[in-house]
This record gives C-alpha cells, structure tokens and sequence, in this order.
C-alpha cells in the first residue's frame, strides 16, 4: 500500500522547507533583497569577522557564490571588508550600522514566519517537533562523521 505523501516524513520535511523557501524568498524580494542575501545578513550578526570561505561552507555555496552576494551588499553599504589585523591577506566580514534596518525586517520576519508555522500547534508539542528535528539534525551530522571517519581508515 502505498504511503500518503503527507503522511511520508521526508516528502513532508521537504515540502514545508521549500514553502518556507518561497515565503521567504517573496519577503525578502519586499525589500529589494534576496533570501541568500538576508542569510548572509544573518550569519555575519551570529559570527561577525568571519571570512567568505568560512561563511561559503556555513551557506552551503561555492566562494565564488559568497562573494558575489558579498559584493552586492557590499555596494549597498550593509556589509564591509576588513583586513585581518593579523594577517593583511585574510579579510574579514563585518556589518555596518546600515545593516540594523534591515535586520530588523528580517527578525519580524523570522518571529511571524515562527507563529504562523506553530499556529494550531500545541506548545508542547512543538518541543517535541523541535527535539525530534534535533535528533534527526544530530544522526545526519553522525552519519556524515562516521562516513569521514571510515574514509579515512
């Protein structure tokens, strides 16, 4: 018997991660941005200084990708290049005060996209959607360590 797709963990995962995709990538449209764009706005709030290959394998995209997208908020005036004071060849990524506004859209963002997921949900439950989600997060991290690990041998 073949299994519903909304009753198929992973066609269900991946349907509201691609509508959450096409959400945000509307909003984000709104202010003359693209999601990729907010990511990066969001990574560099959580890791100021970090560098484009480090903030390319956060992100999942080549650096060329990173850089692209660097550029563009770069010429903005949201996103600045600093030389690393230890190293002049390593530059680091920082936001400028031009950033905060837009922050401040893409939190309200976050917190309403976070209440419209959960209406209709019980709060206990969404603990245990959460401690679930960690789980399969953690076993998928494990795999991926474990495959290295065997690599390696």
């Amino acid at each position: 018997m073949q299994q519903s797709l909304d009753d198929d963990l992973l066609f269900l995962l991946y349907d509201v991660a691609r509508l959450m995709r096409v959400r945000a990538d509307q909003h984000a449209r709104l202010t003359g941005m693209t999601r990729a764009q907010w990511v990066v706005l969001v990574w560099l709030e959580r890791k100021p200084g970090i560098t484009q290959n480090e903030l390319a394998a956060l992100v999942e995209v080549e650096p060329i990708t990173i850089a692209r997208l660097v550029d563009r908020l770069e010429a903005r005036g949201v996103v600045e290049r600093r030389h690393d004071p230890r190293d002049r060849r390593v530059r680091r990524l920082h936001l400028t005060q031009a950033a905060e506004p837009l922050l401040e859209v893409v939190h309200a963002y976050r917190r309403e996209s976070n209440v419209l997921l959960t209406e209709g949900v019980a709060p206990e439950d969404v603990k245990r959607i959460l401690a679930g989600l960690a789980a399969m997060k953690f076993n998928l991290l494990e795999e991926k360590r474990d495959g290295a690990d065997a690599v390696g041998s």
